[in-house]
């Protein structure tokens, strides 16, 4: 179900699809795949249908991730540790720092991130694996 918004700029109006249940409005390419989709005045309407007729229901995958703590050096995350069990979230939230990471699976930071989820069965295996390596230093860790 698509809801219609219009927003009103002091130079024009621009009309925005909402997707219900979703904050992405659309599903780009991810910045390191090769083809990218572009849709041109011609094909607009044609496009939008087939839009309206993708399934938007979340799907679930395995991850095979090696590690559940995620390190971050941004300058803009007041944590450089986090845990997380999901690769991707159905919360929506458009400024979240995670979504670039699906880029990194040949998947969109858009829809995808919010549709497609990898899940990290083995969790808390890894991270028994990780506190009990020498190596690891205690920090703070953030829970995501």
């Amino acid at each position: 179900m698509f809801l219609e918004c219009s927003m009103h700029n002091e130079e024009q109006n621009v009309d925005i699809t909402y997707r219900k249940g979703r904050g992405a409005l659309e599903n780009p390419s991810g910045r390191f795949e090769t083809l990218r989709l572009e849709v041109t005045e011609d094909d607009d309407s044609s496009f939008e249908a087939f839009d309206e007729q993708r399934p938007q229901k979340t799907e679930t995958f395995p991850d095979t991730s090696r590690s559940v703590i995620a390190l971050n050096q941004s300058p803009d995350i007041p944590f450089d540790q986090s845990i997380n069990m999901y690769r991707g979230c159905e919360h929506g939230c458009i400024y979240c720092y995670a979504r670039p990471t699906h880029n990194f699976l040949g998947l969109s930071s858009g829809l995808d991130f919010e549709t497609k989820i990898f899940v990290k069965r083995d969790a808390a295996e890894l991270l028994v694996k990780t506190l009990r390596s020498p190596h690891y230093k205690c920090r703070t860790i953030a829970l995501g």
